[in-house]
């Protein structure tokens, strides 16, 4: 009996011992959650606050309310001939502004279906499409999409894309890494509230496509239509809006000129997503739009093409004087330019110069054939002369000042190989080039000159000159 007794006593307590370390271990469980709890409740408020203010500095700048109101967009300015007809650009990015009343009905339905259906029903940030994003990081399924609006991308666009955090010694080092995309994150929930209290829906889907890039030197809806379709926003039909539309997320990845089958599987993912939100009407109609071809008219705007580039550059030295003294940037003030240059005279000189200097540079080249054509008053070949006028590039300089002038690295980075894009009377052309080779390449050919002006205002009609 004293043994069962004893054995039963045992038991108990060892029950009673269970019964109290899952009390413990529950207790602990539920003080762990109503300390998680708290924290999220206050800690995200109070973080949200220090990234306002940039408290003690560490968290970089926030754009004032007057930058938020008025917000810059680097524009490229336009040389206009004097019959109306754009003579080219000067950029740093290739930038054009158009309206919301410029934008082709379908370009803005693919857009929101795309990448924010819920936009005219939230203030700029989707609590919703958060919720995904956390049950997606919880289920370890990250293919459900971002939570970004496209207010958000506006304010990463304008504000936040290449900000520096503010950080500095070895806090940078020790904090920088982890916590500058959640900062920036904070920056762009902040921004997009007074995004959305200042401008209207519908400016702000102007906003983001006017200042989204798109690879290929195309920043902006405009250039990009232009670029890819060569055609103007506002005409840009479903399949082509799906195309731009895909390359908002990776513009070079999606690049359809770079990475067809890439662009063309991301062309089909967004017509997916406008067919099931149902602006598509019919399966049929979607099914034969996925098949068809990307028909791209691909053209990108450089500073070597277009009419009068000569003039474009010997004009651009007093363009910047003027700018510097009346405040203005060249390539980012969207200033519009009139000149005297008549756009049909300059294409009519530009030609016949061209049709006559091809001839004259066969012959040039044939004449010279397997010989350098340097030579001094006696027709003797000058040594050196190549080494002697790489010294007058801007390349030169900059690697000298770098290196050191009789440092072996100057020579090595003067020989070194790199993708180059050249003239050809063919046509511009790609080619792997060092500083030498390039030099030596255009060294052979010939230059010309060409003016027309009118005699009896001295307005200067056409310009032609360098190789072309």
């Amino acid at each position: 009996m004293s043994t069962s007794n004893s054995s039963k006593k045992t038991t108990r307590r060892k029950l009673l011992n269970l019964l109290q370390l899952k009390k413990s271990w529950f207790r602990k469980v539920i003080k762990g959650i109503w300390i998680l709890f708290f924290c999220v409740i206050l800690g995200v408020p109070v973080f949200v606050l220090a990234v306002s203010v940039d408290l003690f500095g560490l968290f970089g700048g926030m754009p004032s309310l007057r930058e938020i109101e008025n917000p810059e967009n680097d524009l490229s300015s336009e040389l206009i001939s004097a019959d109306g007809v754009s003579l080219g650009k000067y950029f740093t990015y290739n930038r054009s502004q158009v309206t919301y009343d410029q934008l082709s009905k379908d370009l803005v339905s693919t857009l929101l279906y795309s990448e924010d259906h819920r936009f005219y029903d939230h203030a700029g940030l989707d609590f919703q499409a958060y919720l995904r994003v956390l049950y997606g990081i919880l289920t370890f399924n990250t293919s459900q999409g971002g939570g970004s609006t496209i207010t958000q991308q506006l304010a990463k666009n304008l504000y936040t894309q290449n900000q520096e955090m503010g950080l500095d010694g070895s806090l940078a080092k020790f904090m920088g890494g982890k916590l500058q995309r959640p900062i920036q994150k904070i920056k762009e929930w902040i921004i997009s509230v007074h995004l959305e209290k200042n401008f209207t829906k519908e400016e702000i889907i102007a906003l983001y496509l006017n200042t989204a890039p798109f690879s290929s030197n195309a920043y902006g809806i405009k250039v990009a239509a232009k670029t890819y379709f060569n055609t103007q926003p506002d005409s840009l039909n479903l399949v082509e809006s799906a195309v731009l539309v895909g390359m908002l997320q990776a513009p070079t990845r999606f690049n359809p000129k770079l990475n067809y089958d890439n662009s063309f599987r991301k062309r089909n993912e967004v017509l997916t997503k406008v067919y099931k939100h149902g602006y598509i009407g019919t399966f049929e109609a979607y099914d034969s739009l996925i098949k068809l071809p990307i028909d791209l008219e691909y053209k990108v705007e450089s500073h070597n093409e277009g009419l009068a580039t000569y003039f474009r550059s010997v004009i651009k030295t007093d363009l910047m004087a003027w700018c510097k003294a009346h405040n203005y940037d060249l390539e980012e003030s969207g200033l519009r330019i009139y000149t005297t240059i008549d756009s049909r005279m300059q294409r009519y000189a530009e030609e016949a110069v061209a049709e006559s200097m091809k001839s004259l540079q066969k012959d040039f080249d044939r004449a010279w054939k397997g010989r350098n054509p340097w030579i001094d008053d006696d027709k003797h070949e000058i040594k050196g002369f190549l080494e002697s006028r790489i010294k007058q590039t801007a390349s030169y300089r900059q690697l000298a000042s770098k290196y050191g002038k009789d440092s072996d690295s100057l020579k090595y980075f003067l020989n070194l190989k790199r993708p180059m894009r050249i003239f050809t009377w063919n046509g511009e052309r790609d080619t792997t080039f060092s500083y030498m080779d390039s030099l030596n390449y255009y060294k052979r050919f010939l230059r010309a000159g060409f003016m027309s002006m009118d005699a009896l205002t001295g307005e200067v009609k056409a310009w032609v000159g360098d190789i072309n």
